[in-house]
C-alpha cells in the first residue's frame, strides 16, 4: 500500500460536508482509498458498475434510508446521474435530524458530469477531493515515476516491458470503452491518433485547425474530442496569462498528456534510455513537472503560462492565494541556466517568487531573486503552504 496525501484531505472533507466526490482518472487509486476511509467506520460499498449493486438502487431512496447510520461510498456514480437528487433530498432529511457530515463519498472517472450534476444538485452539500496518479511527494523513485507515469499498477510493475504493457491496455479500454461512455460514439482509431498528435505536440501551443486538418475532421469536432479528453483528466489545458503590460501576448492554451507514462507509451517510450534520446524528452520532463507541481500546490491555486511574441516566457505560472504569483521555469538539466526570455517575462509579470527547477536535488541562488531548486522540493515547498 502506498501511502496517498489525499487520505487525510478526505478524512477533512467528509468531517465537515455530507458528501464527497472523490475525483481523479481511472486506475488512480479512488477505490483503494475510498476502501480504506470506509474500514474505519460503519460503512457500505456500492460498485455502480455492478448489475447487482444497481438493481439494488432500483427504489435509491427507500435503500439508501435504511444506511443513514453509515458511510455509502458510490463508486462510478456517472453511471446512475439521477441518483444525485434523491442524495439531495436523503441528506437534507438527515441533516435535519443530526446526520451532518460524512453521509455519502462518490468516486467519479471524470469531472464533466460529476460535477455539472453535483453543481445542479448537490450545492452546498458536497465537497471535492481530487486524486490523480502517484506524485513525488508519495514516492521517492522520481526517475521511475517520470518514465512509467503515476498510475500504481504501471509504476509498481516489475518490469519496464509488463509496465508499458499495462498501460497500453489501459489506453486501449479507455478508447474502446470509457470515452464513448461519456461522449460521441468516435472510431477508437481516430481518437488514439488525435491522443498520440497530443503527445507528439507535448507542451505546444493548442492549435485546434491545425489537429483538424491532420486529422480530416473539422475544427468544432476535433475541439469537442480535445475537451473531452480534458473532461476525463487525460489531457490539461494550461491556460495563458494576461497580465496588463501592454504586450503581444500568446493566447491559446498550451496542451499538455497529463500522465507522463501514457505520453510514453503513446509514443512507444519504454524505458529510460529510449526516453532520454527521444526528441520529446524536454517537453515530457515539463509536462511531469508540471503535474507534480500542481498536485501538491494549495487549494485555489491558479496555474497558467506566460509567452510574449517578442520571445518573453515562463513555463509556469502558479497565483497561490495568500502567496502571490510564483514564476517557474522547468530545465531538465541539473546545472541549467534560465533563458533570457525568462528574465524578461519576470519584469513584465513581476512574480513575488522566482524558480528554476531542475532534475537535481540541490537547492541555491542563481541571482536576481532565482532560486534553483530540484522538483521534489519545488512540490514540498508548495505542499507545506
Amino acid at each position: 500500500m502506498i501511502s496517498r496525501r489525499s487520505f487525510t484531505d478526505l478524512q477533512d472533507a467528509l468531517a465537515r460536508q455530507a458528501a464527497v466526490a472523490l475525483i481523479g482518472p481511472r486506475q488512480a487509486g479512488k477505490t483503494t482509498l475510498a476502501l480504506e476511509i470506509a474500514g474505519s467506520r460503519p460503512s457500505l460499498y456500492l460498485d455502480l458498475e455492478s448489475a447487482e449493486d444497481r438493481r439494488k438502487l432500483a427504489m435509491p431512496s427507500l435503500f439508501l434510508r435504511n444506511y443513514e447510520d453509515r458511510l455509502v461510498v458510490l463508486d462510478e456514480i456517472h453511471r446512475i446521474p439521477e441518483l444525485f437528487a434523491t442524495l439531495r433530498g436523503l441528506i437534507d432529511q438527515g441533516r435535519r435530524r443530526g446526520r451532518k457530515t460524512g453521509r455519502f463519498l462518490l468516486l467519479g472517472s471524470a469531472s464533466m458530469d460529476l460535477l455539472r450534476q453535483s453543481g445542479e444538485s448537490l450545492a452546498g452539500r458536497i465537497a471535492r477531493v481530487d486524486l490523480g496518479p502517484l506524485n513525488v511527494l508519495e514516492t521517492s523513485e522520481s526517475a521511475t515515476l517520470w518514465v512509467r507515469g503515476g498510475f500504481p499498477d504501471s509504476f509498481t510493475a516489475k518490469k519496464d516491458r509488463d509496465s508499458m504493457l499495462w498501460r497500453k491496455d489501459f489506453i486501449r479500454t479507455y478508447l474502446e470503452r470509457d470515452i464513448p461512455e461519456f461522449g460521441p460514439r468516435v472510431p477508437a482509431e481516430t481518437l488514439e491518433r488525435l491522443w498520440t498528435m497530443l503527445g507528439h505536440h507535448q507542451g505546444g501551443i493548442l492549435n485546434a485547425s491545425q489537429l483538424a486538418s491532420a486529422m480530416m475532421l473539422s475544427a468544432q469536432t476535433t475541439t469537442r474530442y480535445v475537451d473531452l479528453m480534458v473532461d476525463l483528466l487525460l489531457v490539461r489545458r494550461l491556460q495563458p496569462f494576461h497580465p496588463n503590460a501592454g504586450k503581444r501576448v500568446v493566447k491559446s492554451p498550451k496542451v499538455y498528456v497529463r500522465d507522463s507514462g501514457l505520453l510514453h507509451a503513446l509514443l512507444g517510450i519504454g524505458d529510460y534510455n529510449t526516453l532520454s534520446g527521444h526528441p520529446v524528452v524536454g517537453m515530457s520532463w515539463e509536462g511531469f513537472v508540471i503535474e507534480n507541481l500542481l498536485a501538491a500546490a494549495p487549494p485555489l491555486t491558479i496555474p497558467s503560462f506566460y509567452r510574449t511574441a517578442g520571445g518573453a516566457e515562463i513555463d509556469l505560472l502558479l497565483e497561490i492565494p495568500g502567496h502571490g504569483t510564483w514564476a517557474i521555469e522547468i530545465k531538465r538539466s541539473e546545472s541549467a541556466r534560465p533563458e533570457k526570455g525568462f528574465y524578461y517575462a519576470c519584469e513584465d509579470v513581476k512574480p513575488k517568487k522566482r524558480f528554476l527547477v531542475t532534475s537535481g536535488t540541490d537547492r541555491y541562488p542563481i541571482g536576481q531573486g532565482i532560486e534553483a531548486i530540484g522538483v521534489e522540493a519545488m512540490a514540498a515547498l508548495l505542499a507545506d503552504l
